[in-house]
């Protein structure tokens, strides 16, 4: 199951919000055996973010998958996710961030998984 974490300081109307959900179901298809129906994705809005000591209007999206990827995969999912929350968001691409976490061990459907 992957998560996706978006962390935003914009306040993000109903439209938006699904409108992004929608398009992380599209791109979790990018990276190989992933699928929108078993994808969360965890909202936090409104945030106050600080970069170089300055309030930005940014994101930070955190991907958190079971098991490694290869790089080309992951750099076309993030280059598109900038794309998309550029898109729907407004927001400058040099005030987004996106890391990927890639675990040997998962936790699901009531058992952990190595």
């Amino acid at each position: 199951m992957p998560y996706i974490a978006v962390n935003t300081s914009e306040k993000l109307s109903d439209a938006q919000r699904e409108n992004i959900k929608t398009e992380f179901g599209r791109l979790i298809t990018i990276i190989p055996t992933k699928t929108e129906a078993t994808t969360l994705v965890d909202f936090s809005e409104s945030r106050t973010m600080y970069m170089a000591g300055a309030n930005i209007s940014g994101a930070f999206i955190e991907l958190r998958l079971w098991h490694k990827y290869d790089f080309e995969c992951k750099k076309q999912f993030s280059e598109e996710t900038f794309e998309m929350l550029s898109r729907e968001l407004g927001l400058k691409k040099e005030n987004m961030y996106i890391n990927i976490v890639e675990l040997d061990d998962w936790g699901s459907g009531g058992t952990y998984k190595s």
